[in-house]
């Protein structure tokens, strides 16, 4: 049986594969997201991860993604059947956008090209206290800066201690402490919530 690797690599040397939704070769729920950075194999320390890139989408031509790192560095990504794309759920690829920020995974061709198996668009991962509550917005407190975070009705869960996920965020209370999963909204300090982990 071919590896999902395996897969990826033959899709792209194969050219034509038509782009699917993100859940082509298994579901990605958003606690998948923790493994965004994890490297998929063995990397000296300090050095990079060559099948690992992220930064923000410039350009978007067919399936292909180019990509500036944050080290100015650029990317191209391909995005092939078997990718998962995660934006506060599993999206299809036309849900990437220009000025996305994103972290990818996957395959490195011999031309640099990198074969997406995953693609996590806007995902950020953040802690901070509650500093207030008003209708379906959590303001939110991360190292002195303000957050507004969005419940997005259907999307929003939380999940309180060992509790499994609900969509009643009622539980939540100012001054708690709180870690936010969700989907940022480019170039403001908003963000769409995907989950919200509550200690207690």
């Amino acid at each position: 049986m071919r590896s999902r690797r395996d897969v990826l690599r033959s899709a792209v040397l194969g050219g034509g594969a038509s782009v699917v939704a993100a859940t082509a070769m298994g579901s990605l729920g958003p606690e998948a997201a923790f493994a965004a950075t994890a490297p998929a194999q063995k990397v000296e320390p300090g050095a990079p991860d060559p099948d690992f890139a992220e930064g923000r989408i410039r350009s978007i031509k067919e399936n292909t993604l180019l990509v500036l790192g944050s080290n100015l560095v650029f990317h191209t990504i391909r995005v092939v059947d078997g990718t998962s794309l995660w934006k506060l759920g599993p999206v299809a690829f036309d849900q990437a956008k220009p000025g996305d920020g994103l972290y990818a995974r996957g395959v490195r061709m011999p031309d640099g090209m990198l074969a997406a198996e995953s693609v996590w668009l806007n995902i950020v991962n953040i802690k901070g206290h509650i500093k207030n509550i008003t209708g379906q917005t959590l303001h939110l407190d991360h190292n002195g800066h303000e957050v507004l975070c969005h419940v997005v009705a259907g999307k929003s869960v939380a999940i309180h201690s060992e509790s499994p996920p609900t969509e009643d965020l009622s539980m939540l209370k100012v001054s708690q402490h709180v870690q936010i999963l969700g989907a940022w909204r480019p170039d403001t300090n908003e963000v769409d919530i995907a989950t919200v982990f509550s200690p207690h």
